[in-house]
């Protein structure tokens, strides 16, 4: 863990005599003012420090808002009443959004209660409300024993962190709670919550991961299990799929649901902030990682709610003006407490204030520090900003290019091509293949942008790429300004990642964008692509067999690689073999399922710059068996392997440079 030199003087200060019932426990010893355990973990130090529960107390006594009116919603719903009545379940049933579930509502509801009675004792010193904590703790671990179908590790997610806060401060306040009542807390969740969690599940959207390690963290502070911590704080760091920090928050700010919805994207949000409000708490400084990319997502995020137009890949559905209760956590820590300035996530915090109930708990405000002392707010990434095909071209076809509409046939314009070359310019929509096109040597496909697209038929023949060469030494090729989709359907669904695991299988179908092969070595010749985008192919996106003189310029070549023949680790992003002379600037090679960004095998005089190369299976760059090979100012983050690896069998690599790149959040570290 990453230790904050102010471990243990960051909850100092407080008499334990400040709040109602706070004692040195057999079964929470506090260290003095401290709060420390004897395991080095401060107790209480989930959600709220003994410091934060002293600063909300005296808030709330003093009728200051906005912790008074924070006060009196929480009060004012019936889970806080003490009439509240737990209905405890053996066995939780939940499906898919909900379905056909059995006592998830309940747990849910007791999540709730059992923090709003925790607190009311804390504010109140009412005895009652601690013996309702209880009371409610008693009845789900004297009955819980497992989750069932498909929402079950989301739903144990959701409310096992909740639990563990209220259990956290209950413990350390009130002595009359200790013995088998404590003892059977923490069996269940040691017992039903970390077996079910542990492993995590990060093919699903990654608000699920989020939610799973606030808990698993949680469980770990509440259990003094500094195993279980640590192993929440990697996998915020370096998850696979779409937890980890750089998976679910790219380098612009978008996140990984941000073209599912808002709601969904703001729940994978509040949960990647609590966590990291309970690893601050205990000295670690996850809110840091990836230069604040946390912050970077809280800011993009409000801006698309606020209304403001943001750089997006994909499609965003709207849903604006509705805003979660997430900000206040997030807003205290950046702006009040690192003094860096959210402008648009204090806006989006004053937009959900008037429903928060966390401004109660997680918000303390200003400390003196006025607006124009503020560090500048987090900045996307400039790496390979306008990778891909644009809204508008920024060349168009010549004047005697033939035009193709969508319906009509593009064989066909390449085949008048054939003796004299020349360009094809295909018009906006979608143009659907009967068949791979064959490309001729001295032809130019040239595009509308970013609505112009190419799709094979998902009933043609395995193996057939999108586009392939017509003649074994093809040469001087030029494809810009369109996209080719290898998905099953030009229409994304619902959920875009539902898409993604139908292409993640073995058996899928085999489909590729680009196959470029040649029968000899460095038979092709000048090859251009510019502002082309290759996605969603379970074959290799773009694969190049044998060719000098390749230039791929601002292309965005991402969401391929799955595990179709030959296999995983075999299918790429980009795939480069036996190729000399190519220049790789400006692109984006991203999300590869079970490949690398790039791979490039027998290269020579390879240059590779100025890209965005992150979240890929593997690595973002492979480099064997070649020479003369740069890589540099170029952001390689999120990848499963390395973010620039190289591998050699027979032949080490030559004159390989690496400078001036970012390399961060990789699962094997470089």
């Amino acid at each position: 863990m990453k230790r904050r030199a102010f471990l243990l003087q960051s909850s100092a200060g407080l008499a334990a005599a400040a709040l109602p019932g706070f004692a040195e426990t057999a079964a929470a010893p506090l260290v003095g003012k401290t709060g420390a355990s004897q395991h080095g973990l401060v107790h209480p130090g989930i959600l709220q420090t003994r410091a934060d529960l002293e600063f909300m107390k005296a808030k709330i006594k003093a009728g200051e808002e906005p912790w008074k009116s924070a006060w009196e919603r929480l009060q004012a719903d019936p889970d806080s009443w003490l009439d509240f009545k737990p209905a405890a379940f053996a066995h939780i049933i939940r499906g898919a959004y909900g379905a056909g579930q059995k006592g998830g509502a309940e747990l849910t509801a007791s999540a709730s209660a059992v923090n709003s009675h925790v607190i009311q004792w804390v504010v109140t010193g009412n005895e009652a409300y601690a013996r309702k904590a209880i009371e409610i703790f008693d009845a789900w671990s004297g009955t819980l024993a497992d989750f069932f179908e498909n929402d079950a590790m989301l739903l144990s997610g959701w409310t096992g962190g909740d639990f563990c806060n209220a259990a956290e401060i209950l413990r350390a306040t009130y002595p009359a709670w200790r013995g088998e009542s404590q003892a059977q807390f923490k069996r269940m969740m040691l017992t039903v919550f970390v077996p079910l969690l542990r492993m995590y599940y990060p093919e699903a959207n990654g608000n699920w991961d989020a939610a799973i390690m606030y808990t698993l963290l949680s469980i770990g502070i509440f259990c003094d299990d500094r195993t279980l911590m640590d192993e929440a704080c990697h996998h915020y760091r370096v998850g696979p799929v779409n937890s980890g920090i750089t998976r679910y928050i790219y380098p612009s700010g978008q996140c990984e649901e941000t073209t599912r919805d808002q709601g969904h994207v703001q729940l994978g949000l509040g949960y990647l902030a609590r966590t990291c409000i309970v690893a601050w708490n205990q000295g670690v400084d996850l809110f840091g990682e990836a230069d604040n990319r946390l912050a970077l997502g809280y800011e993009y995020t409000a801006r698309l709610l606020l209304g403001e137009t943001v750089p997006v890949y994909g499609k965003i559905v709207d849903n604006r003006n509705r805003f979660s209760d997430i900000y206040e956590g997030v807003l205290n820590h950046y702006r009040y407490l690192k003094q860096i300035d959210l402008p648009y996530t204090e806006r989006a915090a004053m937009q959900a204030r008037d429903h928060s109930r966390s401004v109660l708990t997680l918000f303390k405000g200003d400390r003196g520090t006025t607006a124009a002392r503020l560090l500048p707010a987090p900045v996307a990434s400039k790496v390979a900003v306008a990778a891909g095909a644009q809204t508008k071209p920024s060349a168009p076809a010549p004047a005697n290019a033939i035009d193709v509409a969508p319906g009509q046939s593009i064989q066909d314009a390449l085949d008048k091509l054939k003796a004299t070359g020349g360009t094809v310019s295909l018009a906006a929509g979608l143009h659907t293949l009967t068949a791979t096109l064959r490309l001729p040597s001295g032809v130019s496909i040239v595009g509308a942008g970013l609505d112009c697209e190419v799709f094979l038929d998902p009933a043609k023949p395995e193996y057939e790429a999108a586009i392939v060469n017509a003649d074994a030494d093809m040469h001087e090729i030029v494809l810009r300004a369109f996209v080719i989709d290898g998905a099953q359907t030009p229409k994304p669904g619902r959920d875009p990642n539902s898409d993604v695991q139908h292409r993640r299988m073995e058996r899928g179908p085999i489909r590729a964008g680009v196959l470029f092969q040649a029968d000899e070595k460095l038979a092709l010749r000048n090859i251009r692509f510019e502002h082309l985008t290759v996605r969603n192919c379970t074959y290799s996106g773009v694969e190049i067999f044998g060719a000098e003189q390749l230039s791929v310029v601002d292309c965005d070549f991402s969401g391929s690689g799955g595990l179709v023949p030959p296999g995983p680790g075999k299918n790429h992003n980009l795939k480069l073999n036996h190729v000399s002379g190519v220049t790789v600037s400006g692109c984006r090679l991203s999300d590869s399922m079970f490949g690398c960004g790039v791979a490039v095998r027998f290269g020579r005089d390879v240059t590779i710059r100025d890209c965005e190369i992150a979240r890929n299976g593997l690595d973002g760059v492979r480099i064997a068996e070649s020479r003369e090979v740069t890589v540099e100012a170029s952001l390689a983050e999120g990848n499963g392997g390395a973010g620039i690896a190289q591998q050699t069998w027979m032949e080490p690599n030559q004159k390989v440079e690496i400078r001036g790149n970012t390399l961060r959040n990789n699962a094997n570290s470089n």
